[in-house]
């Protein structure tokens, strides 16, 4: 009966003889290979009695698609395990030194080894020593000598679910690559994308915004420019009117009554082209707002005050803001942002959409909506700008999904999941980062970090 052992002290031993096995891998015990033969089945026999290797070499001799290799030293066999790779490990249960499940306890831990199909030899057929080898990881158990027939078709067979354990594990690495570049490939697919189609939107709104200017800014700027001539003209005839009122007091009685206060209009007509001027002015502001947004004639990087880009931007949902969300304003002194402005601009209309997507989904708040748009300056390099809604916030489980391409909390028809996606782009592009803390009930709070300057 075999000694019970520490298993972890057993392969902890061999480790440390492995070093001093240099000197005895030159020993004349190992015998040649039998056959040498490009062969799938590689049989390893380990028995520190030399006849019995000598007697199995013998059995398997005429078998041309088996090679034999024999080893009668345990220390020398674990390196040789290794280099030559065998596909059944024949493994002698009692040896000095280190005897068989010493070795097989290695054999099992190391990963060169740890699937090889092991077949112990003993001359003892005691149910607790098959039972002891099993359990520690044999594949099979034969009293030696065995008969050759045996012998033999055990070799092919375990040799054979080996070969097959390595073919569907070399499949399952192929296909997990294979996966690994698929999803890669279908990433930079949605990447190029959505890179496309942030480009056809700012492109899309750089035309209609083009148009605009064009088509309202010439007649408004002709309208405007002829206020001071109207004001002049009517100047002049109200002045002449008043003259004639001094001059000819008598005259109004032959005028017949017709319900005209000359009084009134007079005043009002100054009314009229005060409000008159005051919607111009607020029109050339409008088209001013829109140029700042898209800033058309601005597609390479400029230094601009990022303020006047977040109010440009913030006119755009100005008719859903209005009565129902509060928009507070904490701007720090910053610097002028080297920036695509246009871009930029695109990042805090999204986000800024988003919260109020956010707050007027809920009709059921018992407080005023509020965004709070917050700049700051780090350091001399970087700023930070926080939009901060009071909303419901954002569930934990969807976090990390929000700057993925084509994901999107809103309906059908509502959203298209690109928005975050563009802009988590865009600060990549600006060499920034883009996050979010959010808590359910909490409201979301988006930062953006950029660099003061941008390399490029």
């Amino acid at each position: 009966m075999i000694k019970p052992v520490n298993p972890i002290s057993q392969v902890q031993q061999i480790e440390m003889l492995l070093p001093n096995l240099s000197t005895q891998l030159a020993s004349p015990h190992c015998l040649s290979e039998v056959n040498i033969h490009t062969n799938t089945v590689k049989v390893m026999l380990i028995d520190d009695q030399v006849i019995i290797g000598e007697a199995i070499s013998r059995m398997i001799a005429n078998e041309t698609d088996i090679s034999f290799n024999y080893f009668n030293d345990s220390t020398q066999a674990i390196h040789q395990a290794i280099a030559i790779e065998p596909t059944v490990i024949l493994l002698d249960l009692i040896m000095p030194d280190i005897d068989g499940l010493m070795l097989l306890r290695w054999f099992r831990s190391h990963p060169s080894t740890r699937d090889i199909p092991i077949i112990m030899l003993s001359s003892k057929e005691e149910p607790k020593l098959k039972a002891e080898a099993f359990a520690e990881g044999a594949n099979d158990y034969l009293i030696k000598l065995p008969d050759a027939v045996e012998l033999i078709a055990r070799i092919r067979y375990h040799s054979k679910a080996y070969n097959n354990l390595k073919a569907l594990s070399t499949a399952t690495v192929n296909a997990k690559l294979q996966a690994q570049e698929l999803e890669h490939t279908v990433r930079k697919l949605q990447t190029t994308q959505v890179q496309l189609i942030q480009n056809e939107k700012m492109s899309s709104l750089g035309r209609m915004v083009a148009g605009l200017a064009h088509e309202i800014n010439n007649p408004i700027n002709f309208i405007h420019g002829n206020f001071h001539h109207l004001h002049e003209h009517i100047h002049s005839l109200l002045s002449l009117i008043q003259f004639y009122q001094k001059e000819y007091p008598e005259a109004q009685k032959n005028i017949p009554d017709i319900g005209v206060d000359l009084d009134f209009l007079i005043d009002d007509f100054q009314k009229i082209l005060v409000s008159m001027r005051l919607g111009t002015d607020r029109i050339k502001e409008i088209i001013l707002y829109l140029k700042n947004f898209s800033r058309l004639d601005e597609s390479e990087k400029k230094a601009v005050n990022i303020h006047e880009g977040i109010e440009s931007t913030l006119f755009l949902p100005n008719h859903r803001l209005k009565q129902k969300i509060e928009v507070i304003k904490e701007y720090a002194n910053l610097p002028r942002i080297e920036c695509y402005p246009a871009q930029l601009n695109q990042v805090f209309i999204n986000v800024i959409n988003n919260a109020i997507d956010s707050l007027l989904e809920n009709s059921n708040y018992q407080h005023q909506k509020e965004i709070v748009i917050r700049t700051e300056l780090t350091d001399l390099e970087t700023i930070k700008v926080k939009i901060i809604d009071n909303g419901a916030g954002i569930a934990p489980e969807i976090q990390s999904k929000i700057f993925d391409p084509f994901f999107t909390t809103k309906p059908v028809n509502k959203g298209t999941g690109l928005g975050l996606a563009i802009s988590y782009q865009i600060i990549e592009k600006h060499h920034g980062r883009i996050y979010l803390n959010s808590q359910l009930g909490d409201g979301a709070e988006f930062i953006i970090e950029i660099p003061v300057r941008v390399s490029s």
